[in-house]
């Protein structure tokens, strides 16, 4: 049996195994050779103190002892090609993971996914980027994997309560993560690796008998007598089924109108919205290492910082260490700005979310929409950040400390978001109780971490798809539906996760309550 053993070690010595290993054998008064291999099962960074600490999790094997590391392996999917279908509508991880679970459970998934494969979007991406061109069905948001297929790939989640995390991230492994995210405290897996791993869980998927339909957008729901028929599709195909998982991101507005408009309840929900900060990553490292140099064995620094500013949360939200700045609307007429990294997160800059709590009496002005509200809210600040920008896919952008004091700013330097800036008073694209928190909430957060708060740093705006605006209210127990039989809203889009992994979670409660409930 090995030993288990919780220690803290410097950088170079957590990165490097030899000296993991001596540092183990005086740990436990032994000679190195007397240690056969040390296993870190968990791994996070302690920068709390000036001289930065790794906490390492490790199981210790010595000489002679059988080594007994479980091997990650996939379940032993059966056939479903002749079972009992269910739509899925959506090709996220919530949408995904669902699939997968009812393959396990024997039954059979159709998703249904508007965009294009992971491949596919590629293109589209290209052309918001270099030609400003937004493509309503294949973009950053929508497409095979959803929005964190391109949009970084962070697999942290504080929703522990709300299912099974470790055995997401064993899939994920199953699927071809690397085994690391099961050792990292805040495990990712990074924007250019995810695309390869999506693509094989969708091979599984339709090897297994389940069946991916892309570019097939969903124009209706099917219902008679209050129970789920199927859907009908874009070019006029029906699909019939009885259980309808709909799993379409915090973007599919036209489903949200869908529901609306067939008196399907929903009902108008709180998010957050703000900017993107973009910081030089080396600037983030002097101020969470307390170094004038990281050096070869810290990843690049990470930040979380929340204040309370005029009685709203101000936080940093989908913080990218060595990321960019990415351009996610969704609709031409409009800007949206999100960040990502890759798997090394080796780019020269840091960015950030900086976002405020939204309550449901901010979209009085949008009442008329009723649960719609909220969406209003959100597209109507972003129609405006695109028309202050130039109508292009530029974004309006100030520097931090002028937009504090109210200074347009002289100029912009280049920044990572490649469709460009331009120079705009973010006072103008925000209503005025927003702005007047986030001009304080700087200041605020330059108290917390000295050197934050500075004209080095560039607020691209808006940042404003941190969650759905739209909650679709369901059993809490059967998670149907309240009104409709055999509908299942699930993830993000619906209101029921924030991220990957508990949008993957959400998608697996689903898929089992669905066996459950079929006879």
């Amino acid at each position: 049996m090995p030993r288990e053993l919780q220690f803290q070690v410097t950088p170079e010595v957590a990165a490097q195994p030899e000296l993991l290993q001596q540092h183990v054998a005086r740990l436990m008064h032994v000679g190195v050779k007397d240690i056969q291999h040390v296993i870190v099962r968990k791994r996070s960074i302690d920068a709390r103190q000036r001289a930065i600490k790794i906490n390492i999790k490790a199981n210790v094997y010595f000489q002679g002892e059988a080594i007994t590391e479980e091997e990650v392996r996939l379940p032993d999917y059966p056939n479903v090609a002749h079972k009992t279908p269910i739509i899925i509508v959506g090709a996220g991880p919530a949408g995904l993971f669902a699939a997968l679970q009812l393959i396990e459970l024997g039954l059979k998934p159709i998703v249904i996914e508007r965009g294009k494969d992971v491949r596919g979007r590629r293109r589209d991406l290209k052309a918001i980027n270099r030609d400003h061109v937004v493509d309503e069905d294949s973009n950053y948001c929508f497409g095979e994997g959803g929005a964190g297929t391109y949009s970084d790939g962070k697999l942290y989640t504080r929703s522990k309560k709300r299912g099974d995390v470790d055995r997401i991230l064993r899939l994920l492994v199953g699927f071809g993560a690397s085994p690391e995210i099961l050792v990292e405290a805040h495990p990712h897996i990074g924007t250019n690796k995810l695309p390869q791993i999506i693509q094989d869980i969708r091979e599984a998927i339709i090897h297994f008998g389940g069946e991916v339909l892309f570019e097939s957008r969903v124009t209706d729901i099917l219902v008679t007598h209050g129970e789920v028929q199927g859907v009908e599709l874009h070019n006029g195909q029906r699909l019939q089924a009885k259980k309808l998982i709909l799993a379409t991101g915090h973007s599919a507005r036209d489903i949200f109108e869908l529901l609306h408009r067939k008196k399907i309840l929903i009902e108008a929900k709180p998010f957050a919205l703000g900017v993107r900060a973009e910081h030089p990553q080396s600037l983030i490292d002097q101020i969470q290492y307390s170094c004038d140099f990281r050096g070869e064995f810290l990843p690049p620094a990470p930040y979380a910082i929340v204040k309370q500013v005029n009685g709203r949360g101000m936080y940093s939200f989908c913080m990218c260490p060595g990321g960019v700045i990415a351009p996610c609307a969704t609709s031409p007429g409009e800007v949206v700005t999100n960040g990502w990294s890759p798997s090394k997160r080796d780019q020269a800059t840091a960015n950030s979310g900086i976002v405020v709590e939204l309550r449901l009496e901010d979209f009085k002005p949008f009442a008329k929409f009723g649960p719609l509200a909220g969406m209003e809210f959100q597209k109507d600040i972003e129609q405006r950040a695109f028309l202050l920008a130039g109508q292009t896919q530029k974004v309006p952008a100030q520097r931090m400390v002028d937009f504090s004091q109210k200074k347009v700013s002289a100029e912009i330097p280049k920044t990572s978001y490649v469709p460009g800036t331009t120079s705009v008073e973010l006072g103008e694209v925000f209503p005025t109780f927003l702005t007047q928190i986030m001009r304080e909430g700087f200041v605020q957060f330059g108290k917390s971490m000295k050197g934050y708060f500075t004209n080095d740093a560039i607020l691209h705006a808006p940042e404003s798809r941190t969650s759905s605006p739209v909650r679709i209210p369901r059993d809490p127990i059967t998670l149907e539906h309240l009104q409709i039989k055999g509908l299942y809203p699930c993830g993000e889009g619906a209101g029921y996760a924030g991220g990957i992994i508990s949008a993957a979670i959400d998608g697996e409660k689903c898929a089992l309550k669905i066996a459950e409930s079929i006879p």
